[in-house]
């Protein structure tokens, strides 16, 4: 199979239909949203801990501004809607915050999610922050953690959600 380059990173990875996606949204984030590539971490691996079991996923895209995780993006081919679920339970697990937004996006059409609530607030690629409306929307937000009682059900979620797209735990 042939490889394409990261155009973050430069990185070199398997050319697939989600990973076409993936660099369409990062050049999309860059060209045209306004981000520099150091606000954009990419493929960003992370553990999840349940008991004594311990788990490695990653997040196709973590979009940072004023040195806060702002938004994280899931990029596949497919359903939006059947993305929604995974990716919200991500953004509320994989800080010591909920990370504000989330987006779920096919390339063509993006869904944004605010965090808090898991309700949609906007449909479209033109929906996604830019870095200045994320530059003045950061002004306003709080981060807030997760209560304890909801992050192990959040943890279980996002792992169910993940095993359907990894079965052997992406290792």
């Amino acid at each position: 199979m042939s490889e394409i380059h990261d155009f973050i990173t430069g990185q070199a990875f398997l050319d697939t239909d989600d990973e076409r996606i993936k660099q369409k949204i990062e050049r999309l984030l860059i060209e045209e949203k306004g981000y520099s590539k150091q606000d954009i971490e990419v493929d960003k691996e992370f553990e999840i801990v349940i008991g004594k079991e311990i788990y490695k996923s990653k997040v196709d895209l973590i979009v940072n501004v004023e040195e806060k995780r702002f938004m994280i993006m899931r990029c596949a081919r497919g359903s939006l809607v059947s993305r929604e679920r995974e990716v919200i339970s991500c953004a509320r697990i994989l800080d010591v915050y909920q990370i504000p937004f989330a987006v779920v996006t096919n390339g063509e059409d993006a869904e944004v999610l605010d965090t808090i609530s898991g309700e949609v607030i906007g449909n479209g690629l033109g929906a996604i922050p830019s870095k200045a409306n994320a530059l003045e929307a950061i002004k306003q937000i709080e981060f807030k953690k997760l209560q304890e009682k909801r992050i192990e059900k959040e943890k279980r979620i996002f792992l169910a959600f993940d095993a359907i797209k990894c079965p052997s735990k992406c290792d």
